[in-house]
């Protein structure tokens, strides 16, 4: 089913980040806490949201998208396999254990590893390149052309869509995760695809088969009290 317009979505978008790092330390210091990454990549097209052989679609990030004045009017947490109970830093309004910039590239950041068990496994596991990608999470309104645009080109028949992400309503998040080329998502990408369709191609809904079983019985038994009447 399409939704609102007006409805925000929240999305998790994975990008490969060979950038992911621990600073390295100067000389005679103690070894380095501080992780070092890139979040987000503008105007690179994600793994394909789908892809048969009729169509195939991907989604990019714009770099109007996110500036610095939207990561600063949010509640940023940085975790750890997608786990909001794994907090590794912060940053709230700008503020906080979580820094981060934004260049023509996308956004980076960096935060020193908390001497917790978590932040002690974070600094191991980036070290030992264990942990090669970044995710982050977001919010659009995901149906809403000015916020979402859609483009699509046919090639040798086979239609390719581009959903290219203009604005967004707020960050949410910054993750360390395994793999750089899993992409992960709140959103069904079947309702997606199902948006995207001409509404004469739309499929019909599937039948309540609770609905159906209930006027069956209800059928028998008026059936069953005119036999007995």
């Amino acid at each position: 089913m399409k939704k609102s317009k007006t409805e925000e979505i929240r999305r998790e978008l994975l990008t490969a980040c060979a950038e992911l790092h621990v600073r390295e330390a100067g000389e005679g210091e103690a070894p380095s806490r501080t992780i070092v990454g890139r979040s987000i990549l503008f105007n690179v097209p994600s793994r394909p949201l789908w892809s048969d052989e009729e169509e195939e679609a991907v989604e990019v990030i714009a770099p109007e998208a996110i500036t610095r004045e939207i990561l600063d009017a949010c509640d940023i947490k940085m975790t750890m396999f997608h786990d909001r109970q794994l907090i590794l830093a912060r940053s709230k309004q700008g503020q906080g254990t979580l820094t981060y910039d934004v260049d023509e590239k996308g956004v980076t950041f960096a935060f020193e590893a908390p001497n917790t068990v978590d932040g002690d496994k974070a600094l191991e596991l980036v070290r030992r390149g264990d942990l090669a990608g970044c995710s982050f999470m977001f919010s659009t309104h995901y149906w809403d052309e000015g916020f979402v645009s859609r483009s699509v080109e046919i090639r040798d028949g086979k239609s390719y869509i581009t959903y290219t992400v203009r604005q967004v309503t707020g960050i949410y998040d910054f993750t360390l995760a395994a793999d750089p080329f899993y992409e992960g998502t709140e959103v069904d990408t079947r309702e997606i695809r199902e948006a995207s369709k001409p509404e004469s191609a739309k499929e019909d809904p599937k039948p309540d088969t609770a609905q159906i079983k209930k006027q069956l019985r209800e059928m028998r038994r008026a059936a069953n009290d005119k036999i007995f009447v």
